[in-house]
């Protein structure tokens, strides 16, 4: 990374913040790198999905130690972006000092989920591959 490069602050806003944006917060840190500044946040927050933890787990990244962030911590920060990542966060999600770019992405609520704790867990693994490829093509428009 060119060190006179600024980094791009990116909030990744859920309902819950408890999976989809939790994955998605963690995996732009290991797939941008210093480059990105990323934090996630929820409309409520609650707490971070245990089958979430899992799934990145298995990939290598550990959120065990992440929490649930409501987005009012963040209401007064400047994002450069502010990435919506289920139809429900989109359609409540506030204005932002700075008028950053929005973007909204929706993916399925892994939580949703029934069946085994087996098949519960491909549903998390799944979304999490899902908005690792779209992240990756999101970091290579800013090389």
């Amino acid at each position: 990374m060119n060190d006179e490069q600024p980094s791009v602050k990116i909030l990744i806003l859920c309902t819950h913040n408890s999976a989809r944006s939790q994955m998605a917060e963690a995996l732009l840190r290991q797939i941008g790198g210093a480059r990105f500044e990323v934090s996630s946040a929820g409309t409520e927050a609650t707490r971070v999905h245990p089958l979430a933890v899992q799934a990145m787990a298995n990939v290598d990244i550990d959120i065990s130690g992440a929490r649930s962030k409501h987005l009012d911590e963040f209401i007064n920060d400047k994002f450069d972006y502010v990435i919506t990542v289920c139809d429900a966060a989109n359609e409540s999600c506030p204005y932002f000092p700075g008028a950053p770019t929005r973007i909204h992405w929706s993916f399925k609520d892994p939580s949703l989920a029934e069946g085994t704790d087996e098949e519960r867990l491909r549903a998390f693994s799944r979304v999490r591959d899902e908005i690792a490829m779209r992240l990756r093509t999101l970091v290579q428009v800013f090389e």
